[in-house]
């Protein structure tokens, strides 16, 4: 019998590509806001729980000790706040926050090309 069986159970995978629909921290109305004292994994220093990384339609969260959160990606839907079982990730007003707060994503990350493909005015990027 082989070491690798094949999990039956799993009818579909597929790789979660963080930000695909371009910059969305900059008009967003809330965004979340982690309390690390409640957060699971941060309080145990153990990977568990997640349920915010699983469940982000972004894949904006980073599933790691302590737990991130890509504000820069980020639309403030609010579902990573409402599948928290621990209630450590709260929304709050954007207004709140200094612009300095969610930076553009270094030019290496968008292949060197400064802008590309993530303009407000609803442009698309090219080759797409």
């Amino acid at each position: 019998m082989s070491k690798n069986k094949k999990d039956h159970f799993i009818s579909a995978c597929a790789t979660l590509a963080r930000g695909e629909a371009g910059r969305t921290g900059d008009w967003r109305a809330e965004r979340p806001v982690i309390d690390h004292s409640k957060c699971t994994p941060s309080r145990t220093n153990k990977a568990s729980c997640y349920l915010c990384w699983l469940y982000c339609p972004e894949a904006t969260v980073k599933r790691a000790i302590p737990v991130e959160i890509d504000l820069t990606y980020c639309k403030g839907c609010g579902i990573c706040a409402a599948e928290c079982p621990s209630k450590a990730i709260r929304m709050e007003a954007e207004d709140q926050f200094s612009s300095t707060e969610c930076p553009a994503p270094e030019d290496e990350a968008r292949g060197g090309k400064k802008g590309r493909g993530t303009s407000r005015k609803g442009s698309k990027a090219k080759g797409r």
